[in-house]
């Protein structure tokens, strides 16, 4: 027994850094004493499949079906808005902007404050710098050319949310994080100083400079390294202002609890929901487009309010459906509720309700089945506003229609 017990600090040192770190001493008692863990692990609000299900044989052949494998990927870089840095220098005349910046990650400013969830700027999510999920565009903007931001907020622990390289850089700042109870383990074994971390359970609430951020339920599961312990929660986001409301899903499936948060404390400006990496093979841990915007009227008390912003697509390649197909899905949902959706290309700033919000399917030029619009003379293709995308550069076979990277399920 002595042995192994000598054994487990050098087994721990060998553990790769993306890894992170498990929770231990007055944070493991904590989580032990949460009323969300019970019989080892968290619990989800209800029941949840948290590793595919069906039959892996007939996942298999739509995973390999050449076809298929095509449409996952665009057929072109996907564009990036041009003029971040100097549409970000000017602050919002609502007092209320977003930019999503790819994937989950949004820049949200704030009655004067800025946050930033899930940052992901790093070029694959995932442990490893030579495999897994490479991103489809490029970063709009280089995360130190952001300013400063007054809290940084991670939903929960999977690569494609809480990006090592990108938390290291932000270590060096001395931004806030707001965490999920155990989260914050990893982020102290990545050079973030414990006094500050905002660790929050379910339900519970933390002021960064005047802002009230609570963390509250979601749908979905945790997980770094080889084990899935359990030890780390997730959790949606409710950010409250002076004079706004935003709600951000992080990875959630379809529940009852959206109604909860929305009655306690919505209604929303803005809502920044999943809608993308479904699949018929996960249907507990993450939305479809049309379970995203009923989740929006939830938070909303069941009436269109505010305006949604599709997230958690489009800049990675996390499961079998088409590229396109959470954007399209979204568009068609909020039509059949007249609901108010932005839709910007990656990096587009715009204020929530503004007459000038974006609202054109800006990734159909991109899609595999379709050629890429060029407009005369250009060497480009064009955005929805008529300006030229920053993008990168020209795809090789392995890198447009026909790339293929290893994909990180349910994440």
């Amino acid at each position: 027994m002595t042995g192994s017990r000598s054994l487990r600090p050098r087994l721990r040192a060998l553990r790769p850094e993306a890894f992170g770190a498990d929770p231990s001493g007055a944070r493991l008692e904590r989580i032990l004493r949460s009323p969300n863990f019970a019989e080892g692990i968290f619990q989800n609000p209800v029941g949840a499949r948290t590793r595919p299900s069906g039959s892996m044989l007939e996942f298999a052949k739509i995973y390999f079906h050449k076809e298929q494998r095509v449409r996952r990927n665009p057929a072109a870089p996907v564009p990036v808005y041009p003029t971040t840095l100097a549409e970000l220098a000017k602050p919002p005349a609502s007092g209320l902007r977003l930019t999503w910046m790819g994937h989950s990650s949004v820049l949200a400013e704030i009655d004067g404050r800025r946050v930033l969830f899930d940052p992901v700027w790093g070029e694959r999510c995932s442990p490893f710098p030579f495999a897994g999920p490479k991103r489809l565009h490029p970063v709009p903007v280089p995360l130190a050319a952001l300013g400063p931001v007054d809290v940084v907020v991670i939903s929960h622990d999977h690569y494609d949310h809480l990006d090592l390289p990108t938390i290291k850089e932000l270590a060096g700042t001395d931004t806030l994080f707001a965490v999920p109870l155990g989260v914050g383990a990893h982020l102290e074994r990545w050079g973030v100083p414990a006094d500050r971390l905002r660790e929050l359970d379910w339900n519970e609430s933390t002021k960064v400079a005047g802002l009230t951020l609570t963390a509250t339920p979601a749908r979905h599961f945790c997980g770094r390294g080889l084990r899935n312990q359990q030890f780390t929660l997730w959790a949606s986001w409710v950010v409250a202002g002076d004079e706004h409301r935003i709600y951000h899903s992080g990875d959630t499936g379809y529940f009852p609890g959206f109604e909860a948060i929305g009655a306690e404390h919505g209604p929303f400006d803005a809502t920044m929901i999943q809608i993308g990496a479904y699949s018929e093979y996960w249907p507990d841990i993450h939305m479809t487009p049309e379970e995203g915007m009923r989740a929006h009227l939830d938070l909303q008390g069941g009436t269109p309010h505010g305006t949604m912003l599709p997230i958690h697509w489009g800049t990675f390649n996390l499961a079998p459906h088409p590229w396109e197909e959470p954007g399209e899905g979204t568009v068609a949902a909020a039509e059949g509720a007249g609901a108010a959706i932005a839709l910007p290309v990656p990096g587009q700033p715009f204020e929530p309700g503004a007459a000038d919000a974006p609202g054109e399917p800006w990734w159909r030029p991109f899609v595999a089945a379709a050629a890429p619009v060029v407009a005369p003379g250009a060497s480009s293709p064009v955005t929805p506003s008529g300006t030229a995308p920053r993008t990168a550069a020209a795809p090789s076979p392995q890198t447009a229609a026909g790339r293929e990277e290893s994909e990180a399920v349910g994440s």
